[in-house]
């Protein structure tokens, strides 16, 4: 047990003393760049003077790496998207340097970027994963999906649940047409089980798919089946490849009371449901939540990135083309 505790301290000690490495780097990187953007201000230096300082630096300090031109610009950036110190050394301070050129390079926006630099170090999202939320615009869809959780769990625990929700879920790892079947989705989902969790948020560890229930002499299956370690609560997802239809909520419903009364312990928080459907009318989504007492969260999700989606033209513009009359006569 010493032995444990004292292996337990010398890995805190290392991790503490890395986060100080850490931070006091990326304290003198945003003194440098503070400095470049005062000498600019008052001498005009133009990008020359900075190669030249990078050189300058490098020929002092030759055992250490980051003094590139292109670094320095990066240095340059910082001090201007955060010219407040203690701002640095609270939030930015904590990231690695490679996260802080990814939030400069793809985020223009201030209340954006602060929002994924705070959440990359609440969560110790890595490089790869910051990139992903940034690209699958998380800030966006993260606890927005529509649920009665609120009507249906006790104040705190509400809060919570909501939590666990996105709208949409973007789905396009999974390499699939958009008329997939529902088998085909869940089974994609669990070959790339890895990418699902990621996508689904911290926490969430795999239960199983299709998982079977029997209630006296006839059986069920879950589609799949997830428990979120942190909130100690099983959450059952069901997968419909359409438009959302009110009579779906009834099937979530009965899993999730079944596995609320089957697996729950009494140390676990209420089972939830989240229902995946491809498409939805919010309007009905909200009429038919409020008539269920069972908490569930209705989400939509995309097989396509936002920025494939972007650039495709929307229902009411393929509606509209389709009822515009035709004005001109193909040539002959």
């Amino acid at each position: 047990m010493a032995l444990a505790e004292l292996k337990r301290q010398v890995r805190e000690a290392r991790f503490t003393a890395q986060r100080r490495v850490n931070t006091e780097l990326v304290r003198l990187y945003w003194g440098i760049g503070s400095t470049i953007l005062q000498r600019q201000e008052q001498e005009g230096w133009g990008t020359n003077v900075i190669g030249r300082l990078a050189e300058d630096l490098r020929a002092e300090f030759p055992e250490m790496k980051g003094f590139s031109r292109a670094n320095l610009f990066y240095m340059r950036r910082v001090a201007a998207a955060w010219p407040d110190e203690e701002a640095v050394q609270q939030l930015v301070g904590q990231l690695p340097w490679g996260h802080i050129t990814v939030l400069l390079d793809r985020l223009d926006e201030e209340k954006i970027r602060e929002w994924y630099a705070a959440q990359a170090v609440h969560h110790g999202w890595s490089r790869n994963v910051l990139e992903y939320h940034i690209r699958t615009d998380a800030h966006a869809r993260l606890e927005v999906a529509p649920s009665n959780f609120a009507a249906t769990l006790p104040a705190g625990e509400s809060d919570l649940a909501q939590q666990l929700t996105k709208d949409p879920y973007v789905l396009d790892f999974l390499a699939l047409e958009g008329d997939a079947k529902e088998r085909q989705l869940e089974q994609a989902l669990v070959d790339r089980i890895i990418d699902t969790l990621r996508e689904l948020g911290e926490g969430f560890a795999f239960v199983g798919r299709q998982v079977h229930f029997d209630v006296d002499g006839d059986d069920f299956f879950v589609d799949l089946l997830f428990f979120h370690v942190e909130q100690l609560r099983y959450v059952v997802i069901e997968l419909k490849t359409g438009k959302f239809k009110p009579e779906y909520l009834g099937q979530l419903g009965f899993y999730v009371a079944l596995v609320d009364h089957k697996l729950r312990r009494s140390q676990h928080a209420d089972t939830v449901g989240l229902l995946l459907v491809a498409n939805k009318n919010d309007a009905v989504v909200r009429y038919s939540l409020g008539a269920n007492q069972t908490p569930i969260g209705v989400a939509s999700y995309d097989l396509l990135p936002p920025a494939v989606q972007a650039a495709l033209p929307s229902e009411a513009d393929l509606v509209q083309a389709l009822e515009q009359p035709a004005t001109d006569s193909p040539p002959t």
